[in-house]
């Protein structure tokens, strides 16, 4: 079973979008979008534009 994108109403009226496995896992969660097109072109951009991204690790720092 391939992963798949879900597209969703939060609990303040904002889109967002969540990445699941094909097991049905959550592995990723997009931003809040105000609109549904928006959300959906953020999907798209991961689609595009992170095929084969490299894993880098980053020292985090304080804020």
């Amino acid at each position: 079973m391939a992963g798949k994108f879900e597209v969703y109403t939060d609990k303040s009226g904002h889109y967002r979008f969540r990445l699941k496995a094909g097991n049905g896992e959550i592995i990723a969660v997009g931003e809040a979008y105000n609109s549904k097109a928006a959300c959906l072109n953020g999907i798209d951009s991961i689609k595009k534009n992170a095929p084969d991204a490299e894993v880098k690790e980053v020292a985090e720092t304080a804020h």
